[in-house]
């Protein structure tokens, strides 16, 4: 397949970026990211400077590979990170556009590699379980209902990739923060904390400047792991219901 991508190149956060043009060469099979390491290679034989990215794992399971691509975040494919995103979903000839994720939350670094630790900031704030249960129970030792167990694992599959505030025209940070929530509150173990965990989480949201959610439910559209906004309704009411009965 012969390519063009335009990538966006900035030094630095106080840098002015732009997009740049590179021919490549790719075969169906690769993915993504190995499809940047070809071009990163042509680039470094001719004396030029890779373009930054980020990567880790590769398999969808660390959510570091965050690129627009195309106007969207991971890419063309729903459910999918860009790191299982394969050549196969573009033509020879394309013409592809390659982002960092927009947002005054992240920060640009270089190139495409942006600072995300706004989202350290959140989990830090309440996003975990700090109540002495001592030893790791037996796994059927707390009975917990089948459908609540479920709901509790599809929000913790959250990757923390930021697509969900990248896809948000507000740079919305609500689904991340309500998937972190409510895997917590579902389960037994995170009761206890819940009114303290999401006032504090809401709060760190707000202060990382991360914008408003108006419900446009773009944020589920691209999650590649498809987070319902749902999370996002119970939020609301954990949170509200927190500070009625704080009053």
């Amino acid at each position: 397949m012969n390519l063009t991508l335009k990538v966006w190149r900035q030094k630095g956060a106080d840098s002015k970026g732009s997009l740049e043009s590179y021919p490549v060469k790719a075969s169906e099979h690769m993915s993504f990211l190995e499809m940047l390491d070809v071009l990163n290679e042509d680039l470094i034989t001719q004396g030029k400077e890779p373009v930054a990215f980020e990567h880790d794992c590769r398999e969808g399971i660390c959510g570091t590979c965050n690129l627009v691509i195309d106007g969207r975040p991971h890419g063309p494919q729903q459910g999918t990170t860009t790191c299982q995103l394969h050549m196969r979903a573009f033509k020879d000839g394309d013409t592809i556009v390659v982002e960092p994720w927009r947002a005054s939350a992240f920060p640009i670094i270089k190139d495409l590699v942006v600072d995300r630790t706004a989202f350290d900031s959140i989990i830090q704030a309440g996003g975990y379980i700090s109540v002495n249960t001592g030893q790791a129970q037996d796994g059927n030792a707390i009975p917990i209902e089948k459908d609540i167990a479920g709901e509790a694992f599809d929000a913790a599959t959250c990757i923390g990739c930021g697509a969900c505030v990248a896809a948000c025209p507000n740079g919305s940070a609500m689904l991340f923060t309500a998937a972190k929530v409510s895997h917590l509150a579902l389960m037994p173990q995170g009761k206890v904390e819940h009114e303290k965990r999401v006032q504090s989480m809401v709060a760190q949201m707000d202060n990382e400047g991360f914008g408003m959610c108006s419900n446009t439910g773009a944020c589920e559209v691209e999650c590649p792991k498809e987070i319902s906004i749902s999370n996002i309704a119970r939020l609301n009411r954990s949170y509200m219901g927190s500070v009625l009965s704080s009053d």
